[in-house]
């Protein structure tokens, strides 16, 4: 053998050497652990308390998401909060009145709300039991109390639909309390998911476009919660009870707290019994054009919607 051929093999050997070496420190063990994946909790950005207002016929509620200060939270149009005893503030509910362009959410905590509408779709929404209807091109519905006393208390919340979806078929889910999972938390408290996943338990309302996760939490006790977030989806909590931490910020009572981005919510009620409603989805991040009982992308859309229902057309 050649003294040029024995030098050119011993560099070979060793760079074959050095790769078997540096492939057996960069390669993961068979039994190693799992690489861990990033947990970023979420934190309160904004504080915005609900204002009183009236809608319907003359219902009163508090409005949170769709007053001044918060026109929407992209995919969040609106959230209306009703909580009374006094039937003059909710017995004249929401006689017949027009919709396009989004979804409408009503959950019930206590009380009874008849729903009808022009599809022929019906229901009776008991406390713990909730609505999902997608007024797509178009539809016409009342939602009316079936009580003369007692508390009515829940919430109707407004998710916008993408332009390609504005215009699809009308769909209707009426959910009673026995369908809705209940997760037991600490001290007897409970957390229904009305949709989406959280607790280990899906909703039973059909995922939606935007993805949304809808969750009620009735905190007994000061134990923390956490709850999966999908990062880069608009997320809030709205307390309506008591007193809430949220990422161990104080968050007081009939106030919206608009949260950061992050993978997981962490709360925990604040020294007393506390109530919250939770809601995430994927933000639509389109034109917004809102106009009474119409959501669209365009006020040309508006106007053809109004004219649509003038002409009795916009429901077909």
């Amino acid at each position: 053998m050649q003294p040029d051929t024995q030098v050119l093999q011993r560099r070979s050997f060793l760079a074959g050497a050095a790769g078997l070496l540096l492939g057996a420190c960069t390669r993961p063990a068979a039994n190693a652990a799992p690489a861990l994946r990033s947990v970023t909790a979420r934190s309160v950005q904004t504080l915005l308390p609900g204002v009183p207002t009236t809608d319907g016929a003359g219902v009163k509620l508090t409005r949170v998401i769709g007053q001044r200060a918060l026109p929407h939270l992209d995919p969040f149009i609106l959230l209306d909060r009703f909580h009374s005893d006094d039937p003059s503030a909710y017995i004249r509910g929401f006689p017949d009145h027009p919709h396009r362009g989004f979804e409408t959410v009503t959950v019930m905590l206590a009380g009874h709300m008849k729903h009808h509408d022009s599809k022929g779709n019906s229901g009776n929404i008991r406390g713990g039991g909730a609505q999902w209807m997608t007024a797509g091109r178009g539809i016409v519905h009342s939602e009316m109390p079936q009580q003369e006393d007692g508390l009515m208390s829940g919430f109707q919340l407004w998710i916008n639909l993408p332009a390609r979806e504005k215009m699809r078929a009308q769909e209707y889910q009426d959910i009673q309390r026995d369908r809705i999972p209940a997760a037991a938390l600490s001290a007897g408290g409970v957390a229904n998911v009305i949709v989406g996943r959280a607790f280990d338990f899906t909703g039973p309302v059909a995922q939606r476009v935007t993805d949304p996760t809808v969750v009620t939490l009735m905190l007994e006790d000061d134990a923390p919660v956490e709850i999966p977030t999908t990062p880069g989806h608009a997320t809030y909590v709205f307390v309506h009870t008591g007193e809430a931490r949220i990422n161990d910020a104080p968050v007081p009572g009939n106030t919206l707290a608009i949260l950061g981005d992050g993978s997981v919510l962490r709360v925990r009620a604040d020294g007393q019994r506390a109530g919250l409603l939770v809601a995430s989805a994927k933000p639509i991040r389109e034109p917004i054009a809102h106009r009474g009982p119409f959501v669209m992308n365009t006020e040309a859309e508006l106007d053809q919607a109004w004219a649509d229902y003038r002409n009795g057309t916009l429901a077909l």
